[in-house]
């Protein structure tokens, strides 16, 4: 059974997780305290026999020996191979637990696609949600030694109530030799279809998405298989189980304690329990058995897959959600914040704290900058307007050439276009430059601010003035009869909220 210990290290504190060390079951201690009896066990043995045993040449003989695997053990590359096994197998285990069948979200698409409240439509909702809980006892009595104890057989699956005895029989009539944990699939398919056909589901769209969905189930059942199929390559297990054991087996006479009157190197303290050896075979041996533990997540350690439990859950999970809670919903009413301008919920007074911090803007919303830092630069050192930076900018665009400077098409297409960037702008031109201010008469063609003027350009060749239109009608009162109606000299800035000219001056000039 899994061990869970996440509301003990809840909250980081002073010696948080030294609470998780006197726990027994599932500790490291449960699993590494006979190889580590075994170790010391052998440890004082040598140790026994080169004080108490040996003859003076033999001990002179088993010194140089000691000193000698001391020396070269430090060439196994345990930390190394040991490090990256345990990062693999780790990896493959939480992948083995993503994979785990789940029901739920089947279930859902299948209470929200298979309809009918009545006695077939139940039927239809139960017996595909067993289906696909028959695909998983399955595959889990296939990869599993607690869910095989429980399931040992397909009769055994038959008196749990996964299967029917007519089902069965059609199960063993299917001459396969391979697992046929992938049968329970392609009756539930048929099924669907045949819900399909009978209109209990309405159309072919939510057949297609309950289909995907029973793909996406069958497809972590058929990872498992292959999981439990395709190990951990054995060659890495073997070296990885080769250093660990060849090193400690080093260690067992190179950290014996020599007789501190022979003058050996490092040897000058003579102690009977080596303290650090044990530690570090603690530590090394200790990773192995991590790796041995959750290389097959699916037995019986502590540390195991609740395999008995998730199929026990997702039984009776997936029955309640198609026949109980089919088609049954609360009365509808108005939620507690219907007129609130801003929802928020209440706050206990254990969490009242909060609502006195901040709410997160962003990390460069702390920055602060000086005021002349947050000034716009001209780029080039231009000190105009933004409003004729247009202009500036189609000049070196377009430099002045011959058939410009002559006042050719090219030259009257870039006028137009200053023209009406300069409107864009500055949307009213003709009411703020000085020009504006005559009213008696044609009103004069206004060059204030033009940039082809400021730039020292030519001015383009004059066009010939269209006919102008006779004025639309005002809404309002009736003018004075003999009021004077200034005509239009040239076409002025058009006012920003009107389509660009520039399409009928062309027009006009091809």
């Amino acid at each position: 059974m899994t061990v869970t210990y996440t509301a003990r290290v809840a909250n980081a504190r002073f010696g948080g997780f030294s609470k998780l060390l006197l726990l027994w079951r599932g500790s490291i201690y449960k699993l590494l305290w006979r190889e580590l009896l075994c170790f010391l066990g052998l440890y004082m043995a040598l140790s026994a026999a080169y004080r108490f045993v040996l003859t003076e040449e033999q001990k002179r003989y088993f010194e140089k020996l000691v000193l000698y695997c001391d020396q070269y053990a430090s060439l196994i590359p345990i930390s190394f191979v040991l490090g990256f096994y345990v990062t693999l197998v780790v990896h493959r285990w939480w992948d083995q637990y993503l994979c785990m069948p789940l029901p739920d979200a089947l279930m859902c698409v299948v209470v929200g696609t298979v309809h009918g409240r009545d006695e077939c439509g139940r039927l239809y909702r139960r017996t595909l949600m067993r289906y696909a809980g028959l695909s998983a006892v399955l595959i889990l009595r296939s990869v599993s030694t607690a869910v095989f104890k429980r399931f040992p057989t397909i009769d055994h699956a038959v008196e749990a109530g996964f299967m029917t005895r007519e089902e069965r029989k059609k199960f063993e009539n299917l001459n396969s030799s391979y697992n046929k944990y992938w049968v329970p699939f392609v009756w539930f398919s048929n099924l669907a279809a045949q819900a399909r056909r009978e209109g209990r589901i309405r159309d072919n769209g939510a057949l297609k998405l309950l289909l995907e969905e029973l793909t996406v189930f069958r497809g972590k059942c058929g990872m498992l298989f292959h999981y439990d199929w395709i190990s951990v390559p054995l060659v890495y297990t073997q070296v990885v189980t080769i250093a660990v054991y060849s090193y400690f087996l080093a260690c067992l006479i190179g950290r014996q304690f020599l007789d501190p009157a022979q003058g050996y190197k490092d040897h000058d303290l003579d102690l009977c329990v080596p303290i650090f050896t044990l530690l570090q075979f603690f530590f090394y041996a200790g990773w192995l058995k991590v790796a041995e533990q959750l290389i097959n997540p699916f037995g019986e350690d502590d540390d195991d897959f609740e395999t008995n439990f998730l199929i026990d859950r997702n039984f009776q999970v997936s029955m309640l959600a198609v026949d109980e809670m089919y088609d049954d919903l609360a009365m509808l009413e108005k939620d507690l914040y219907w007129d609130a301008a801003e929802a928020r919920a209440p706050y206990t007074a254990a969490t009242a704290f909060l609502l006195q911090q901040p709410s997160f803007q962003g990390s460069t919303f702390d920055i602060t900058l000086a005021k002349e830092d947050m000034q716009f630069q001209r780029q080039d050192g231009v000190e105009a307007p933004l409003s004729e930076a247009h202009g500036d900018f189609l000049q070196r665009l377009l430099p002045v050439g011959a058939g410009m400077a002559a006042g050719g098409l090219l030259g009257r297409r870039l006028s137009l276009l200053r023209r009406k960037n300069s409107c864009v702008s500055e949307g009213s031109t003709a009411a703020s430059c000085a020009c504006a201010g005559a009213h008696d008469g044609a009103a004069p063609e206004c060059s204030c601010g033009d940039p082809l003027l400021d730039l020292g350009l030519p001015e383009p060749e004059s066009e010939p003035h269209a006919v102008p239109e006779p004025p639309a009608p005002a809404l309002g009162p009736p003018a004075e009869p003999f009021a004077a109606v200034p005509m239009p000299g040239s076409r002025g800035p058009a006012p920003p909220w009107l389509p660009s000219p520039i399409g009928e001056e062309e027009e006009s000039l091809a």
